[in-house]
């Protein structure tokens, strides 16, 4: 093994919309159920594939008017949705950089947020990404995977994928590339053998 591409949201940096909706509503639950129905992680996967945000809230708001002031908030309060640096996870690269080995990101995120927050250590000291955004498809879709591959000249066998979400694993899986799936820093340390 000689790369290791890694996901963003929730391996290298903390993302989670809850830290908007959770105040605004006053609580987890309402803020649950808003996610789960109104702004679904499948509507913000539009915008992940290249959809602009505002064409993105003005459907939904038609949708769901009586839910207007919500829906824009999750684009006008982004940035309060991220967190901060998945512990240990900053180290851990330096370490692999250190020990040769190529680091490669693969995310599924918006072009219009993702700049607010590229310039991070954490990302900074990756040879090279593919987001999803830019390119108009998202993980768990094989063209993405196979985009990665054919930017960087990487040989999937040569890589490991390291992503939080079990449809993304299997989806590098299915196009030949190691897998596995983030559940925190040390336990990734271990499956690396450092």
């Amino acid at each position: 093994m000689k790369n290791i591409i890694l996901d963003f949201g929730a391996v290298l940096l903390d993302w989670n919309p809850h830290y908007v909706f959770d105040a605004y509503f006053g609580s987890a639950e309402k803020a649950d159920w808003f996610l789960n129905n109104i702004c679904t992680g499948q509507w913000n996967a539009q915008m992940d594939a290249g959809k602009p945000f505002a064409e993105g809230v003005r459907e939904l708001t038609a949708l769901y008017p009586e839910w207007e002031e919500a829906i824009a908030l999750y684009q006008k309060d982004w940035l309060k949705m991220i967190g901060e640096e998945t512990p240990g996870m900053y180290e851990l690269e330096c370490e692999l950089k250190a020990c040769g080995y190529g680091l490669y990101g693969l995310t599924n995120w918006s072009m219009e947020t993702f700049p607010l927050v590229w310039d991070r250590r954490i990302f900074t000291i990756l040879d090279g990404m593919v987001v999803s955004g830019a390119e108009g498809v998202v993980k768990p879709d094989p063209a993405i995977y196979r985009l990665l591959l054919e930017r960087y000249s990487l040989t999937p066998g040569d890589c490991l994928f390291v992503d939080d979400n079990i449809a993304n694993v299997l989806g590098a899986r299915a196009v030949g590339i190691p897998a596995v799936q983030f559940t925190g820093a040390e336990d990734l340390r271990k499956i690396l053998a450092l």
